[in-house]
Formats: structure tokens, sequence, C-alpha cells
């Protein structure tokens, strides 16, 4: 009776010191539609989809740029797959998983973007360039 209690214990204490795999894949940052960068889109759709650029500028020309940085997460099927397989795997290993799990989400997170976005006098997209990450 007294193993069984023991293990009762053990189970419980690494179910709660689990878990931070499964916090982190729930917690990455939603994907981005980069469609939207379309030639003619109106620059007011790309800021509602990017949110504010980290800087402005107008070019020679007199064409508005904007600079967008986020990070490029994931849609919410991916997301929420992934952190269905940590917590099973957290269960079936009795919390051992994070010691895979945790480091897994930190080399798998969300990329770093970068967009270089060229409106014409209309505020539409006119060009797009790809600064950091990929398309």
């Amino acid at each position: 009776m007294r193993a069984f209690v023991a293990c009762i214990l053990l189970i419980v204490c690494c179910m709660s010191f689990s878990g931070c795999a499964v916090v982190m894949a729930a917690r990455q940052p939603d994907k981005k539609n980069l469609k939207i960068l379309n030639v003619g889109t109106p620059r007011n759709n790309v800021v509602a989809e990017f949110g504010s650029p980290a800087s402005t500028e107008t070019d020679p020309q007199g064409n508005k740029v904007d600079i967008f940085q986020f990070k490029q997460g994931f849609d919410t099927a991916t997301k929420a797959t992934r952190s269905f397989v940590h917590g099973v795997a957290d269960v079936f290993t009795l919390g051992l998983w994070e010691v895979v799990g945790t480091p897994a989400e930190a080399i798998f997170s969300a990329k770093d973007m970068a967009i270089k976005v060229t409106y014409d006098k209309d505020e539409k997209v006119q060009n797009v360039v790809y600064l950091k990450g990929k398309k």
C-alpha cells in the first residue's frame, strides 16, 4: 500500500512540475498572413495584419516606406497539435518529456522576420523586400 501511495505522489509531483513545453507551444505567436503583401494592397490592411511598423520613412520619390519586424508564428491547428503531443508525452513519461520537449520548443519557436514595404502615392503596396526570414 505504501508503494502505491508513493507512486501516486510521484506521478502527481511530476505532472505538477511539467507543462513548460505544453505552455510554450500554446503561447507561440499567431501566423501572419504574408499573402496580404501583394501589389496594390492598401497600407491600412498591411498595418492591420502586421501591427505598427518599426520605422517609417519617405524615399527620394516621395513614397512611404515601412519596415515591419515581427515573429512569424504558427496557425491554431499547429499550436494545438504541438501542445497536445507534449501533454501526452508528459503523461506517459511522468513528466520526463520536459527534458526533451522544452528545449525542442525553444529551438522550433517562431522565427524573427523583417520586411520592407514600399507604397505608391496612393499608399498601396508597390514593392516588398524580405530583410530577415523567409517568405
